[in-house]
């Protein structure tokens, strides 16, 4: 089990095309299958959410203080550049009111697990990374409301529905990360804990595939008259994507990181956290169909995206020469 956990995710992101394309298959060809797998939505998701939980280190909170030099450039490229340039992004999404919403969403929120393994695989500092998940998900989790409401405005309380909204919260995020918390003590103090923990640990890439097919093959049949809507954010993500690398390498820069930590900082600004926030846009109900899968869309485009970023941030931020 452990060579096919490192097969897939050694080729993560083919997996994940070829789970969207059959998604996108399925929900074209089968489309009344939509109601069956949308009620299966939750438990993979719940799933996914707490395998991935479970790889961020909140026992060790206190190392991501040891680095405060980068902490500090990542929490402020992720919560005070990166909104203003999620919000003037957003003023070019189509005028609907739930493809901006599902745009704001997503940007705001950075992502806590595979841009770890990005951030490897293009020699940046995973280890710096690891440290700050925990704070980088909670500042998310705090901050997120408030700059929706900023963003959105009064009429953020006429779109939310606090009953299912609270029950998304609860059910995808609270849960699962009150379970990977309690996994995680459970598993320093026991070797059937640790068994546990190593097991789940093998399980994020197959679970994020499973995912995405689910998901895109539920909700391809409820937004098929709307992908021109859908398309006119992926040139969005891409812009965020291009402009983020070099913010990322002005800020790295600017705050004299070290190589592997300039190289994390970008992938961190950059790496959005969707699956997290999705269950949030599942949420909105069907007037707001449409936000789910703009934030599916940017899965799709940051998948893409970090193929050209593993090859693209080792340029932007090479390797310091070796003295002679």
């Amino acid at each position: 089990m452990r060579a096919v956990a490192a097969r897939l995710e050694h080729h993560q992101v083919a997996v994940y095309l070829v789970a969207l394309l059959v998604g996108a298959l399925v929900g074209a060809v089968v489309p009344g299958a939509g109601g069956g797998l949308e009620a299966l939505i939750y438990p993979v998701l719940g799933a996914l959410l707490y395998a991935t939980f479970l790889q961020v280190p909140f026992t060790a909170m206190r190392a991501a203080f040891a680095d405060r030099r980068f902490l500090l450039a990542a929490i402020g490229l992720n919560f005070l550049v990166v909104p203003p340039i999620a919000f003037a992004l957003s003023r070019f999404a189509p005028a609907d009111q739930a493809v901006r919403l599902g745009v704001l969403l997503v940007l705001l929120t950075p992502c806590i697990d595979y841009v770890i393994v990005f951030t490897r695989l293009a020699g940046g500092s995973d280890r710096r990374l690891l440290a700050a998940a925990p704070l980088l998900m909670l500042a998310q989790l705090a901050l997120l409301p408030v700059y929706l409401w900023l963003f959105v405005g009064s009429e953020l309380a006429d779109i939310i529905d606090p009953g299912p909204f609270v029950e998304a919260f609860g059910l995808l995020i609270v849960l699962p990360l009150a379970l990977a918390w309690a996994t995680q003590a459970w598993a320093s103090r026991s070797a059937a804990g640790a068994r546990l923990k190593a097991t789940v640990d093998l399980t994020p890439v197959a679970l994020m595939a499973l995912t995405l097919l689910v998901v895109v093959a539920s909700q391809v049949p409820r937004v098929q008259d709307d992908f021109r809507d859908i398309a006119g954010v992926v040139p969005i993500y891409v812009a965020f994507l291009v402009i983020m690398a070099f913010v990322g390498r002005l800020l790295a820069r600017a705050a004299r990181l070290d190589v592997p930590a300039g190289r994390a900082l970008v992938f961190t600004g950059a790496t959005r956290n969707s699956l997290v926030v999705l269950p949030l846009a599942l949420a909105l109900g069907d007037a707001y169909a449409l936000t789910a899968a703009v934030v599916v869309a940017q899965t799709l485009v940051e998948i893409v995206g970090m193929v050209v970023y593993i090859r693209l941030v080792p340029r932007l931020l090479p390797a310091e020469p070796v003295p002679a």
